[in-house]
């Protein structure tokens, strides 16, 4: 099992690679340049070659590249649209010169504009912005949502439709993420649960799409629809369900990145040994919330939710 974090490129791009590997990474993930802004710097040869051979000395593989959260492939406005795909053409640019093997993106959001449309328009977008780009070994991966608000790819079918819209076009799969598909509605906290949502994904998109999981516990209760992050273990999916996650025989193969907070020093080391140990099957002295109390609030979470309607935009 190939376990790694997010690591920053805060100083020179082969920090991110350094950090990984004194985090004890196996692969990694990062940005290639500011993740919330439109315009970023080419990226020159000598910083491309430093960070190849830093990556190169440390055996670090795969390599994933978190594309930019202000692209938005999907939208219905057409200025918002224009800057996505001249943003995300960038990203592919740098993860060539990189030699990254992933490109992660969010699907993006309709914003009122209707599902069918933000479909027809997400598929137009992403291969207008690969137009005459020659990937190489890259991957395209389309990541999971929680389902908040109108953003689209929190269920297996419409991921199937946004991936089957460049099916020959582009190479393309799937980036999966733990607490998206739990707070998505995907009960990947119980032992049935999991067992049936590996099951559904095989048939309705195929495993053999699935090329990343971001491992992250969710802070927020079971079908919530709101993306909130935390410590493998400590949160509403819990150490005992992660432990089934990283040892099932249709995952074990995949790269597992952490993207789970950083409230001290040390937290990313932390979790990349709590994920390691889990991948033993090692139980013994791990910290978790205990099973009877999720189940408790995740009721209670059920019973609220049939009186007031979910609110996604500020959860």
């Amino acid at each position: 099992m190939r376990i790694g974090v997010h690591t920053s490129i805060a100083g020179a791009l082969e920090n991110a690679v350094h950090r990984a590997h004194e985090i004890g990474c196996d692969a990694f993930q990062m940005f290639s340049a500011n993740p919330r802004g439109w315009r970023a710097e080419r990226l020159s040869e000598a910083a491309c070659d430093r960070f190849c051979e830093a990556r190169a000395g440390h055996g670090l593989t795969p390599l994933a590249i978190h594309a930019n959260y202000l692209i938005n492939l999907a939208a219905p406005d057409a200025v918002i649209r224009a800057l996505s795909v001249a943003a995300f053409r960038a990203e592919l640019q740098r993860a060539v010169a990189l030699g990254a093997e992933y490109v992660v993106l969010h699907p993006g959001s309709a914003r009122n504009g209707g599902r069918a449309k933000a479909i027809a328009a997400f598929r137009s977008s992403l291969l207008k912005a690969a137009r005459g780009i020659r990937l190489n070994a890259l991957t395209v991966l389309l990541e999971n949502t929680a389902g908040q608000g109108d953003v689209l790819g929190s269920s297996f079918e419409e991921l199937a439709e946004l991936l089957g819209g460049v099916a020959g076009e582009l190479p393309a799969g799937l980036c999966i993420d733990t607490a998206h598909l739990f707070a998505g509605g995907y009960p990947i906290h119980t032992r049935a649960g999991l067992k049936q949502t590996v099951l559904r994904l095989d048939g309705i998109v195929g495993l053999d799409k699935v090329r990343l999981v971001h491992a992250n516990d969710s802070k927020t209760a079971f079908e919530s629809h709101c993306d909130r992050h935390a410590h493998i273990g400590e949160g509403y999916i819990g150490a005992e369900a992660f432990r089934r996650i990283v040892r099932h025989p249709k995952l074990t193969q995949l790269p597992f990145i952490c993207e789970t907070p950083v409230d001290k020093p040390g937290d990313d080391k932390r979790n990349l040994a709590m994920l390691r140990r889990l991948g033993q099957g090692k139980m013994s002295g791990v910290r978790s919330r205990e099973p009877e109390v999720r189940i408790e609030e995740l009721e209670a979470h059920k019973r609220e939710s049939r009186i007031v309607p979910t609110v996604t935009a500020n959860c």
